[in-house]
């Protein structure tokens, strides 16, 4: 069921202990459908592009950046247990609702082929009760704006090739999206093979790149299109995702206003007879949705009162949009997913993609309001009650 409207959830009272991190072992998804009882009730998504989902009893999987890199998005979802190891791209997550942060595009060469992933895994989580939902980040955002600065030579070839595989399926956007995963590294082993693709010719296919991505991306383009399906800010039961970090003047001005104006600007629409506006508060700026770093940054170089400050922030936003805590991306964290802030603040970009880091994909799994870093299927790590504080996460 989706509604354009819905009145914000109340805020959460304050929990009455502290948080706790303790150690407990890992359930299968086999083993928590069990104890869930049964048939679960149906995920019921609210706002367009979807911006509060109410999925009971589901277990969340977040995974942030991946930046154009094939290989690392499919680990990290195999290790999230939601892709099948088989080189099918099966959903294998049952009612899993997963949830990807942003920054698919740019510093990779396969970035329509993961948006194609991901849709492809969406289509058959809903068949099997679950769902799969992402949040655009500052990278989607400058690429509508046409700002390629940070797109690798192969991500604008990719764009070529998919504007050919898609006259090929007719202009059929729905079938070529969809199925350009299966087709997408075939044309890509093709194009380098290619006797040409190091010759003298490989500066006109550049160009003819940069023409093809400016088509997709700019906005009311195809792609774009695609992009604003996804929300900036998404509230999942009692989480709340976004790319950058959210603000209590986000909340004042509106999330699902945020949501809509940039959706409404990616597919080139315009509420007035002007051109549609770069929706500022969401898109551009230090404090921006996609851009804010505030929850992000190493508070080791941070004295104490800045420590309580951006706590208090953080404290004031989450009872503002009646959540528990806020999982972001766009940071790289060299000590892989983190807590901070009273856990109230998880912050899930390791810089996996070979275009940043190259480090190990890690992944988040939000089960009963506990929470997990997943660095192996067979690994077992802290545990979040978030019923519970604990003082020493504070910093």
């Amino acid at each position: 069921m989706v509604s354009l409207c819905l009145t914000p959830l109340p805020p959460s009272p304050p929990p009455a202990h502290p948080r706790k991190l303790f150690e407990s072992s890992s359930l299968s998804l086999n083993s928590y459908r069990s104890i869930a009882g049964g048939a679960l009730k149906p995920i019921v998504v609210n706002g367009n592009p979807p911006t509060f989902v109410s999925a009971p009893g589901r277990r969340i999987v977040a995974v942030g950046d991946l930046h154009g890199d094939l290989d690392k998005a499919r680990c990290a979802l195999e290790m999230a247990g939601v892709l099948s190891s088989d080189g099918q791209d099966s959903w294998t997550g049952g009612e899993t609702v997963l949830v990807q942060l942003g920054d698919i595009l740019d510093r990779g060469e396969d970035e329509i082929a993961i948006l194609s992933l991901l849709r492809s895994l969406d289509i058959q989580a809903k068949a099997e009760g679950g769902a799969v939902f992402q949040v655009n980040g500052n990278h989607e955002t400058m690429n509508v704006e046409g700002d390629f600065r940070y797109v690798e030579s192969g991500a604008f070839h990719e764009c070529v090739d998919f504007l050919e595989y898609l006259d090929e399926c007719r202009c059929d956007w729905e079938e070529a999206f969809v199925s350009w995963i299966g087709v997408a590294e075939r044309c890509k082993e093709d194009r380098k093979m290619s006797q040409n693709y190091w010759g003298p010719l490989n500066l006109v296919k550049r160009q003819k790149g940069v023409i093809a991505r400016s088509m997709l991306l700019r906005p009311g383009g195809l792609l774009a299109c695609e992009l604003a399906q996804h929300a900036v800010i998404l509230k999942v039961n009692d989480w709340v995702f976004c790319h950058g970090g959210l603000l209590p003047h986000h909340v004042a001005y509106g999330i699902e206003r945020m949501n809509r104006e940039v959706s409404h600007w990616m597919r080139g629409l315009s509420e007035g007879e002007n051109s549609p506006q770069v929706p500022f508060i969401a898109t551009r700026g230090y404090d921006s949705v996609v851009w804010n770093r505030l929850y992000s940054s190493d508070i080791s170089d941070l004295e104490d009162y800045q420590i309580k400050q951006i706590h208090a922030i953080l404290e004031e936003t989450l009872q503002a949009v009646g959540a528990k805590a806020m999982v972001v991306g766009h940071t790289p964290q060299t000590v892989g997913v983190n807590c901070k802030y009273n856990s109230s603040i998880w912050r899930i970009d390791v810089g996996m993609s070979s275009g940043v880091l190259n480090s190990r994909p890690e992944v988040l799994e939000i089960r009963d309001n506990m929470a997990r870093v997943v660095r192996s299927r067979r690994d077992t790590y802290n545990q979040l009650q978030l019923a519970d504080y604990t003082n020493n996460q504070s910093k």
